[in-house]
């Protein structure tokens, strides 16, 4: 298979130190991203204006909620925004000060999967919690290290799920009933040069995985089948997660970091990037608590 290669195009400036979690949901009119450990979300205005809204000390994940409003991961927890955008205060899952939350996703059942890491990356430190719309949760995978990137297939019988430092991309198979199963892996990312980081990740409409390679400057598309038919090019070495939207559910927006860098280093770093591609992503599935 031919693979295709593709330019991103730097569409804000160096507005985070370290932009995570893309999302477009209709229910915002658009996209909203975070700067993690500014414990901001960020929302691209219909001039391209970049807004930006404190919440906590770390947001790490932002989710449309089926009532209006969003699921935010903060530091240590859950909370709550409403429609008006007032935030409820944290549902703490854990209170270890050197664990915070990364990255996470909504599933088919309406609950928020969404994992943890060490800040030193402390490995098998982590965990992946499920998340019920009352709020109640469960610890569902353990022992891991950077808990990155989860997403379903089109039509929900299996999870994409990143620990970053494995170097893979694993799949699960996946009920409501009975969860994540039969974890495997999925795809061994390639470079030429350079160690692999899997970030964050997203599903498009065809079921095929694009999954943002840390360090690497690249977002790579996987079909079904686990066979790599793009790259894309990014302006910024730390690409940290991905997903699709606008209108028609086209655009790939791309989260890029300044985490570890010095001032002059990889000056476009902290900025969002985009791309049209020819496969619509799926409309983002919303937390029903």
């Amino acid at each position: 298979m031919a693979v295709r290669r593709l330019s991103a195009e730097r569409i804000t400036d160096s507005v985070a130190h370290h932009a995570e979690g893309p999302c477009w949901s209709a229910s915002w009119g658009g996209l909203r991203w975070v700067d993690m450990l500014a414990g901001d979300v960020l929302s691209l205005g219909e001039d391209g204006q970049v807004l930006r809204r404190h919440v906590d000390d770390v947001v790490a994940c932002v989710r449309p909620r089926a009532t209006g409003g969003a699921v935010l991961a903060v530091e240590k927890g859950i909370a709550l925004e409403d429609p008006d955008g007032a935030v409820h205060p944290a549902e703490l899952l854990w209170e270890d000060p050197g664990i915070r939350m990364n990255e996470g996703g909504t599933a088919p059942d309406g609950c928020f999967w969404v994992g943890s890491m060490a800040y030193d990356q402390s490995a098998g430190a982590a965990t992946l919690y499920r998340v019920h719309p009352d709020l109640t949760w469960e610890a569902v995978l353990e022992g891991v290290t950077v808990s990155n990137g989860i997403a379903w297939s089109p039509d929900g019988t299996r999870a994409y799920y990143n620990d970053t430092p494995t170097g893979k991309v694993d799949v699960f198979d996946w009920t409501e009933a009975g969860g994540l199963v039969n974890r495997r892996t999925f795809v061994v990312p390639r470079l030429e040069e350079g160690d692999v980081h899997p970030d964050g990740l997203t599903v498009d409409s065809e079921g095929a995985v694009w999954v943002a390679l840390h360090g690497a400057g690249q977002v790579h598309r996987y079909t079904a089948d686990g066979e790599l038919d793009t790259v894309v090019e990014v302006g910024a070495r730390q690409t940290t997660a991905c997903c699709l939207g606008g209108d028609d559910l086209r655009t790939l927006y791309v989260t890029t970091s300044r985490e570890n860098l010095d001032a002059d280093e990889d000056p476009a770093a902290g900025s969002l990037f985009a791309v049209r591609v020819d496969v619509p992503g799926l409309p983002v599935l919303p937390f029903e608590g």
